[in-house]
């Protein structure tokens, strides 16, 4: 697989030094963080670099160049901290004394890790610092991370802050007034109802910005309802919560399917959301009413309805509008069933028939292990290899502490888990997948034996940027690789597909496989043709790419408009996109909502 580039971890041998765990981090800490705070303040950015090590980064999340960044090096930080430190006026430091500490990751990696809070020109932020021990004893940083949190004049209303107002019997009318817009039009419209509209809606909601979700779905969850049966999350309920209403401490640490659908219909209905179902958004075009755009939506009853506003968040996901499907020449003369993934619900739909499944990642494999419990016979063909990690071994090993049932609250969490730069990550997870492999080893050489592929993911770093480029390309076993290895699942390698049969299909290698019904698990295509359905043609040019990360390691246009930098980027002004698994869609959505409220309020400054 290709290899991405990489920068070096800041090990001890590199470093040319050790550490003694006895010493005093706290002190350390404190006085790096003081000489920071002084150079800050006083804007000299070389000041500020001369405390960093040369293979430094810095990591800036909306705080300080009102966009996401990474920063390699002297000379981009200092350019960087040389043209934004005069806009934004950092004040207030303050180091939390509790969150100081010596880290030992790995025996030949240690750094100090600190976190603290300051004040922009418009907001309250917060900061993570990494210092790294060198030759002569004294101690840089590696990595910095500054991150908006909210706005000066703008809090959330939430806490203390929340509405106080006893309500005697009027509560009913004034909610369906609100859900259907007749006393206030929305100042945002949001396209799709699953987490991560759910998510943007939450977090505009508590900053006084008035959104309506317009889901396509008869129910909020659909999306997840409507899926296979077997469908169920293979992260954490940890790592998993959502903003302002975590899931309860009864719930299962992996939740199925069905279990998230509910949740996210109660969850619109307990945060009060407004949410329009069985609507259809059919167009987006540039506004006629001195706003930015004009959305047509057409709901269930056939009634259609102009909304004029600012914002558009497109929350659409990999949509199953572009599903992908491969053309096989014989398709037609094939007198079984073919169906893609996203279509298929129940394996009791084919008991006694033969089912072949086209793929080997996350939805072939649960899609196979539902039938082989359903005693269906079922063959999986696998077309390339697949990265594969039990959930047992590998998630503990990738998520550490952070999200676990003793871990930090999950904001704090968030904040230290995206403060690394992707780079880094990348290095750290090469040596994490190795140890993954070692505890997996008895699975691994079982799915060897009987011909099935495997990985070690993109440039050795397990699952993480075959989920941050294709979203998918990987596998968390929760028991499928067992049935395969003991031939439950049957194993079709190297299936390279040459075309249809009226009775089956046909291998490259001239060999053939009987079946009567064909699931194409292949996933889905680019999730920015979407976006350009709704979009009229003379716009498609302007919007960037949706999902995989940039040079720097960022998404690209996750939680940002849709135009990037360049010089069209004004056309799409205002087109927002949010997207990702439940953590980045809680992390990230706060980001969404607390630019949109600063250009509803004027202090939304210039993107750097």
């Amino acid at each position: 697989m290709t290899a991405a580039p990489i920068t070096f971890l800041p090990t001890l041998q590199k470093l040319g030094s050790t550490v003694d765990p006895n010493i005093d981090a706290q002190a350390i800490a404190e006085a790096w963080f003081a000489a920071f705070v002084d150079a800050v303040s006083t804007k000299n950015a070389t000041a500020v670099v001369d405390l960093l090590v040369d293979d430094a980064f810095w990591r800036d999340m909306l705080a300080l160049t009102w966009d996401y960044h990474t920063y390699h090096g002297r000379d981009g930080m200092k350019k960087f901290l040389a043209d934004q430190l005069p806009k934004f006026s950092l004040s207030a430091f303050k180091l939390r004394e509790d969150l100081v500490g010596l880290q030992i990751p790995f025996e030949d990696l240690a750094w100090i890790q600190g976190y603290f809070t300051f004040d922009t020109t418009v907001g309250h932020a917060s900061g993570i610092f990494r210092l790294v021990p060198l030759e002569n004893g004294s101690w840089k940083g590696h990595t910095v991370y500054t991150n908006l949190e909210d706005l000066k004049d703008f809090p959330e209303k939430v806490g203390s802050l929340r509405n106080q107002e006893a309500n005697h019997g009027k509560w009913a009318e004034v909610r369906k007034r609100e859900q259907e817009c007749l006393d206030e039009e929305p100042s945002v419209i949001i396209i799709g109802g699953g987490q991560s509209g759910l998510d943007a809606a939450a977090r505009l909601k508590v900053l006084g910005v008035k959104s309506l979700v317009i889901e396509r779905n008869e129910r909020v969850g659909d999306n997840w309802r409507k899926r296979y049966a077997g469908l169920c999350l293979h992260d954490p309920v940890w790592y998993d919560h959502m903003p302002y209403l975590p899931f309860p401490p009864t719930w299962p640490i992996y939740t199925p399917a069905l279990k998230l659908a509910h949740w996210l219909e109660s969850y619109a209905d307990a945060l009060e959301l407004d949410v329009w179902t069985s609507t259809r958004v059919t167009s987006v075009e540039p506004g006629t009413k001195s706003k930015k755009w004009t959305v047509k939506v057409v709901r269930g009853n056939g009634r259609e309805r102009l909304f004029e506003v600012n914002h558009v968040v497109f929350a659409l996901g990999f949509s199953s509008d572009t599903i992908r499907m491969p053309n096989i020449p014989g398709q037609d003369e094939f007198k079984g069933q073919v169906l893609h993934s996203s279509k298929h619900k129940l394996a009791s739909d084919h008991l006694g028939k033969r089912v072949v499944v086209v793929g080997a990642c996350t939805s072939a494999h649960d899609i196979c292990s539902d039938y082989a419990d359903h005693g269906v016979d079922v063959t999986m063909v696998q077309r390339s290899s697949t990265y594969v990690m039990s959930t047992k071994n590998g998630i503990p090993m990738l998520l550490g502490a952070l999200y676990s049932e003793n871990g930090p609250p999950t904001d704090l969490a968030d904040r230290l888990n995206f403060s690394f730069p992707t780079a880094i990550v990348r290095l750290l997870h090469r040596r994490v997948t190795k140890e993954i492999a070692k505890a997996d080893r008895d699975t691994l050489d079982g799915l060897r034996k009987v011909g099935f592929k495997l990985n070690m993911g993109v440039d050795e770093s397990g699952p993480l940027e075959l989920a941050l480029n294709k979203a998918g390309g990987y596998y968390f076993d929760v028991g499928a690789s067992q049935k395969i290895i003991d031939g439950n699942i049957k194993l079709k390698p190297d299936g390279r597909i040459s075309r249809f049969t009226p009775t089956g299909l046909v291998f490259e290698d001239g060999s053939t496989l009987e079946a009567d019904v064909v699931i194409f698990a292949t996933g889905y295509g680019n999730a920015r043709e979407a976006y350009l359905q709704l979009l009229p043609a003379d716009l498609h040019s302007a919007v960037q790419p949706i999902w995989g990360i940039n040079d720097e390691g960022e998404l690209n246009s996750v939680s940002r408009e849709i135009g990037g930098r360049g010089r069209s980027a004004e056309k799409v002004a205002g087109l927002w996109s949010l997207m990702g698994n439940l953590a980045m869609c809680r992390f990230f959505s706060k980001h969404l909502a607390l630019q949109i409220k600063a250009y509803e309020e004027g202090i939304f400054g210039e993107r750097y």
